[in-house]
């Protein structure tokens, strides 16, 4: 048996053979309507397909069981629709930021920019490229909706389910937007940077998974209130170890170029308190270089001695294991299933202890 949490009870190819089957369903349904779309369909495949570590679905699965539900592929075709989320956010996101790749692979603005280029269409080949992602993402929206109705489960556990997966995804929408307004901002205090990570991940990352699951079992308020207080600070314990890996990261890890998010500008919780330690030399040079999309590896190295020697890494990771502390008490109070706490508990380590 694996060590993974992510793979107990065969979790992660149930998911993807749950994604495979609506993917192939979808890509029918678009060469119906125009051959053209062969490569609509094959990008969003290839994007939900071609990685990604399953994190929601296992914790709306496992919240699920925890809640007492029962395992059946109807469920984890339900918790699989997560995964069109992400997808959605992520193309999204990676076209805000104006990213090369993701996953070690061109991000799908730039994969329908050089699509334009090759064909040698009208028109920009960036704008398509944009205008395509954007489309892209909007179409993945819709159909996590889609998989999640049609997962087979009762009707009467599906409307019990609709409040918290669409609260989810407005959440995680005006959490992008916040994201992109404290960048144009400057904003730099801590509680921005907290808000930004708690709607923009924090939530649609553990705590909506969790009370997604909670909801199509059925369960009592104490579950929810148990989940949530579990799972709203480990969600911002992972977002901040991804505001880590985003600035000290390795590359052949991260599938990402090596200081990413300070080209791009990320007012995170981490640069946030070298803001907040710096002193004004400091903060003015941090001001300088960041959000520099020319910033080259010796600047990217710079910024990291500046922002470690503030004090804010180690600021930073100690507020990952004061909320790791707190979202672990709230998961040993809960009233769940014990295999369940169990493996939400290592879950929640492999949230917060991972190199990618």
């Amino acid at each position: 048996m694996t060590n993974s949490p992510l793979e107990l009870a065969g979790l992660r190819p149930r998911v993807d053979k749950a994604l495979t089957v609506f993917l192939a369903g979808q890509r029918d349904r678009l060469l119906d309507i125009d051959p053209a779309l062969a490569e609509v369909a094959a990008t969003v495949t290839e994007f939900v397909l071609g990685g990604g570590k399953r994190l929601r679905p296992a914790f709306a699965y496992w919240g699920f069981r925890g809640a007492g539900g029962t395992d059946s592929d109807e469920a984890v075709a339900a918790v699989a629709a997560l995964e069109l989320v992400q997808a959605s956010a992520l193309i999204h996101d990676d076209l805000m930021d104006r990213s090369d790749t993701r996953r070690g692979v061109p991000s799908v603005h730039r994969r329908f920019e050089k699509l334009h280029a090759g064909e040698g269409w009208r028109g920009g080949s960036a704008g398509f490229g944009d205008c395509a992602a954007v489309l892209l993402g909007d179409l993945a929206l819709v159909w996590s909706d889609e998989l999640l109705h049609r997962s087979g489960m009762p009707p009467a556990d599906l409307e019990r389910a609709r409040p918290v997966f669409d609260t989810m995804r407005t959440e995680v929408t005006v959490g992008q937007y916040l994201d992109v307004l404290t960048q144009a901002t400057g904003d730099t205090s801590l509680e921005r940077a907290g808000k930004v990570a708690r709607f923009k991940a924090a939530k649609y990352t553990v705590e909506r998974p969790l009370l997604l699951g909670a909801a199509l079992a059925g369960a009592g308020p104490d579950v929810h209130a148990a989940y949530s207080a579990f799972g709203l600070p480990l969600g911002e314990a992972f977002q901040f170890r991804d505001d880590v890996l985003g600035v000290f990261g390795d590359p052949a890890q991260t599938g990402k170029p090596a200081g990413d998010d300070l080209r791009e500008g990320k007012r995170t919780y981490l640069v946030a308190s070298a803001f907040g330690a710096l002193d004004e030399a400091g903060r003015a040079e941090l001001d300088a270089a960041l959000g520099d999309p020319g910033l080259d590896d010796a600047g990217v190295q710079r910024l990291r001695t500046v922002i470690r020697d503030s004090g804010a890494l180690a600021a930073t990771e100690a507020r990952i294991d004061e909320l790791m502390a707190g979202s672990l008490a709230a998961l040993a109070a809960a009233p769940i299933d014990e295999e369940a706490r169990d493996v939400l508990r290592r879950l929640a380590d492999a949230a917060t202890r991972r190199t990618v």
